[in-house]
């Protein structure tokens, strides 16, 4: 595990989500030594930094209290964080679109002596398992997040790709099967349908076509079903829940083997809140990417669910504001 370089200095981690705000403050051995999470709520905008400040602000007090010195802060954003003019866009942040997130932050923490580094939270996932989860020592290896939405965090050769403008990652938008729909423009063909929602919305689609089946989920109002019911559902055997499921399955096992063919990881992490109920699956997955994958790159790959579970993006976020120290001493 990286370690700082001296005794009495500490980092702060900040996961920074549509619903809430978590921040951690790591101590020299990288143990967590104070937790913080605050809800968004109604926040918007500038509210929302105002609210990440805050946390920021109340650890550096407590790091103090510790006789630690707080040294870098990393956070990681829900959507695209563009490292060059150091804007954020995040669609579930009400006008968080290209908002000035680092300007905005240095201005309220306002201690010049403290590092400020952002990441997406794809990128900050397999920082988190690079540090404390299933990709330790590995040089190559990829966080598959699948939640709301759908994004990959690429390390490749020890380091984060981000692409030109932050965008890399962006696996949602991943063009699996023709023809193109009008429905896949907002978030993309691949997470349209293998996303929670885009679970929720593949079982809508079947519930409303003509079928001889009968399904437990008939009797769920269309507009509450949820991936819960789903997984439920599929636990029981329902033909509707099981034809969703494979579907996501095939879905999964491609990009799985997209990702293995084009990278050549290590690693492949399956992570985010469907995973959670989807870990069962990780095996028909595997079988899934085997067959489309690259043949030798597939067989230098383990495909591993995450056990960092919901800590993976603010774990990665206090290892990114490690690295930023560590970058600082070597360019010194």
């Amino acid at each position: 595990m990286q370690k700082f370089a001296t005794n009495d200095i500490a980092v702060i981690g900040i996961d920074i989500g549509g619903t809430k705000v978590s921040a951690a403050l790591f101590g020299p051995n990288g143990d967590i030594l104070q937790k913080e999470i605050q809800p968004v709520a109604e926040r918007k905008g500038t509210q929302v930094i105002d609210l990440i400040s805050a946390l920021a602000l109340s650890l550096i007090d407590s790091a103090v209290d510790l006789d630690y010195r707080v040294k870098a802060i990393g956070a990681c954003v829900p959507g695209i964080y563009n490292p060059a003019n150091k804007t954020a866009w995040a669609p579930n942040i009400p006008d968080w679109n290209h908002i000035q997130l680092w300007e905005e932050l240095r201005q309220r923490i306002d201690h010049p002596s403290i590092n400020i580094v952002i990441e997406s939270d794809r990128s900050c996932y397999i920082l988190g398992e690079v540090w404390k989860g299933c990709a330790k020592g590995c040089s190559d290896a990829i966080f598959m997040a699948v939640g709301t939405g759908i994004g990959a965090g690429i390390l490749s050769n020890g380091r984060i790709v981000s692409g030109r403008s932050g965008i890399a990652g962006s696996i949602g938008w991943l063009a699996l099967e023709p023809p193109y729909h009008r429905k896949y423009q907002p978030m993309g063909n691949f997470e349209h349908y293998a996303s929670g929602h885009g679970i929720t919305r593949s079982t809508i689609e079947v519930l409303s076509r003509d079928r001889e089946t009968v399904s437990e989920l008939d009797a769920v109002p269309r507009n509450k079903i949820t991936s819960h019911h789903i997984f439920q559902a599929f636990e029981n055997q329902d033909p509707v829940a099981i034809e969703v499921m494979d579907k996501a399955v095939l879905y999964w096992g491609m990009v799985v083997a997209n990702l293995v063919s084009i990278f050549n990881p290590q690693k492949v992490i399956l992570g985010g809140g469907v995973f959670g109920p989807a870990a069962q699956l990780k095996d028909k997955i595997f079988e899934e990417a085997k067959k489309w994958a690259q043949p030798l790159s597939i067989q230098e790959t383990s495909l591993e669910v995450s056990t960092l579970k919901g800590d993976a993006g603010l774990i990665g976020a206090g290892y990114l504001a490690i690295k930023s120290l560590n970058n600082q001493a070597h360019a010194e």
